[in-house]
């Protein structure tokens, strides 16, 4: 069975591009995490006619990006310490099956690509330098990769349609800098080192271990911004 990426499937309807305009205005924070969802606001910001605009609202509450609360209307999820634990438990489960499972099914050829792919980051001046790590969405992400290399049609649908944007907005809105960015680029390796030679139990056990440890990075930055709130009020 041939699976396909599906981030990258182009927008053939209004809807469709509509949802890529919201969902990376999300992602990246230029439609604040929290904030109440205006549809006339929305329409005229992405020029864009109200049936079309509330089909894409309701395909980005399937994402988890918006939640409906009844007698409030609709609001862009916020970033909390509750919401990352029982996200990323999740994620480190799927995300470890979907490591042992690439080290079963990758072909050679994606692993050497996956390899390249990491290269590719560190050559970038912030990963090089520990300054930060950012990486671009689809097959520019090294964690995508490796959920399509398991060749799982079932995990790749929970992990790169329904979770994906939510995980990627805590990763993009309080990613890796400092300390840590040296640490995961390693993990990463480790990762790749795993899949190469075939150790579905260690990949399995590496990228779990990768994903919590991005998960107590991420924590206490979110501790950190409660606190400040908490004083500022």
């Amino acid at each position: 069975m041939t699976i396909q990426s599906p981030i990258w499937r182009s927008p053939i309807t209004s809807s469709d591009r509509v949802l890529l305009e919201i969902q990376r205005a999300i992602v990246e924070g230029d439609i604040p995490a929290g904030s109440k969802i205006s549809e006339p606001e929305l329409a005229r910001r992405f020029d864009v006619s109200r049936a079309p605009l509330r089909e894409a609202l309701a395909r980005l509450e399937r994402c988890h990006l918006i939640e409906r609360t009844p007698n409030a209307g609709a609001r862009v999820v916020k970033l909390s310490p509750e919401g990352l634990i029982s996200l990323y438990q999740l994620r480190e489960e799927l995300e470890g099956l979907a490591c042992r499972l690439a080290a079963e099914n990758m072909a050679e050829k994606e692993i050497e690509e996956l390899g390249a792919l990491l290269d590719q980051h560190l050559n970038t001046q912030r990963v090089r330098e520990g300054e930060s790590y950012y990486q671009e969405e689809g097959d520019l992400d090294f964690h995508y990769r490796i959920i399509l290399g398991s060749k799982n049609a079932y995990l790749i649908n929970i992990l790169c349609d329904e979770l994906y944007f939510l995980v990627r907005m805590y990763r993009v809105q309080l990613g890796m800098n400092g300390p840590r960015v040296s640490r995961a680029f390693d993990e990463h390796k480790a990762i790749i080192m795993a899949i190469a030679n075939r150790d579905g139990e260690l990949a399995d056990l590496l990228m779990r271990r990768h994903i919590g440890a991005s998960r107590k990075n991420i924590e206490i930055q979110l501790q950190q911004i409660r606190n400040e709130h908490d004083i500022s009020n």
